[in-house]
C-alpha cells in the first residue's frame, strides 16, 4: 500500500494532465487524471484522493457542479479550483472550494496551495 498522497486532476485539456502529472509526481504525489466531471466523480469514489485540482470550464458537467457533488460526499476533501478565467473567482459558487488558482505555466502558486492543503488534511 502506497503512502503517497493522491491528487485527482480534473481538466478537459490533455496538456494540463501531462504538465500536472509530471510536476506533481516529481514532488512525490500520486496523480490520477479525469477528462470530465462524470469521470472525475467516478474516480473520486474509486481512488479516494487526498486533494482535487478541478477545472471550472468543461463540457457537460462544469467544475462548480462537480465541486458541489464532491463536497456533498466528502466535505473534508480539499478542492482547488483552477481556471484560465479569473472572473469565476467572484462567483459565489466557487467559494465552496478551498482555493482558487488562475491557470499559469508557472505552477509555484498551485504547488504551494497543494502543499498547504495536503499538510492541513488529517489522514
Amino acid at each position: 500500500m502506497s503512502d503517497k498522497k493522491k491528487i485527482l486532476v480534473v481538466d478537459d485539456e490533455e496538456s494540463i494532465h501531462l504538465l500536472y502529472k509530471e510536476e506533481f509526481e516529481e514532488e512525490g504525489y500520486e496523480v490520477t487524471s479525469a477528462i470530465n466531471g462524470e469521470e472525475a466523480l467516478d474516480l473520486f469514489d474509486k481512488i479516494e484522493p487526498d486533494l482535487v485540482i478541478l477545472d471550472i470550464n468543461m463540457p457537460g458537467m462544469d467544475g462548480i457542479e462537480v465541486l458541489r457533488k464532491m463536497k456533498e460526499k466528502r466535505p473534508d476533501i480539499p478542492v482547488i479550483l483552477s481556471s484560465a478565467y479569473p472572473e469565476y473567482k467572484q462567483d459565489l459558487a466557487s467559494w465552496a472550494s478551498d482555493d482558487y488558482i488562475v491557470k499559469s505555466f508557472n505552477l509555484d502558486e498551485l504547488k504551494e496551495s497543494v502543499r498547504r492543503h495536503i499538510s492541513k488534511k488529517k489522514t
